[in-house]
């Protein structure tokens, strides 16, 4: 009896795992395709943002801000490295817990995506300038799609520790 059980278990954990492999799931790995497919238009009234969505775009903004003192030369690569790091783990903190309706989201792919990218171009290759800026210009999307109060408004002031001499 003992092998007829052992039988059955193995079936049903192989279907469990069919079954589970054949769901659909939301991959963020096709994101950039999503992204590229989807260019949502500027809307006549911009959307609202929920809470995870401000929170994760003002992470991501103050990372931002602060890789301005690594284009002036005022930060070190693993410093810059450190906050492309912050802004990849902002917009994995965003994918993770926004709530929007499929317009907003898809806009909000086509911002996310581009800024991403640009995060991990930086950590790969920290000499690379430009993905400072193309995150950047990432950024500069958001306000033209969603009402966010205080967006606008300065990233908080805090000093950026530079390296020591």
């Amino acid at each position: 009896m003992k092998p007829l059980k052992t039988v059955i278990a193995l079936a049903c954990g192989l279907g469990l795992a069919v079954s589970i492999q054949a769901a659909p799931q939301h991959s963020h790995e096709n994101h950039a395709t999503q992204a590229a497919e989807a260019r949502v238009a500027i809307p006549a009234r911009r959307w609202v943002p929920d809470a995870p969505l401000r929170e994760g775009m003002r992470r991501a903004h103050t990372a931002v801000d602060q890789l301005h003192h690594y284009e002036l030369g005022h930060l070190s690569a693993p410093m810059a490295v450190d906050r492309a790091t912050e802004v990849a783990a902002a917009v994995t903190y965003m994918f993770a817990n926004c709530k929007l309706a499929a317009e907003p989201d898809a806009a909000l792919h086509g911002i996310l995506v581009p800024l991403l990218g640009a995060a991990q171009a930086l950590k790969a290759d920290p000499r690379n300038l430009k993905a400072v800026g193309d995150m950047r210009a990432a950024l500069a999307h958001y306000p033209q799609y969603f009402n966010d109060p205080g967006w606008d408004q300065p990233a908080p002031v805090g000093h950026v520790m530079h390296d020591e001499p």
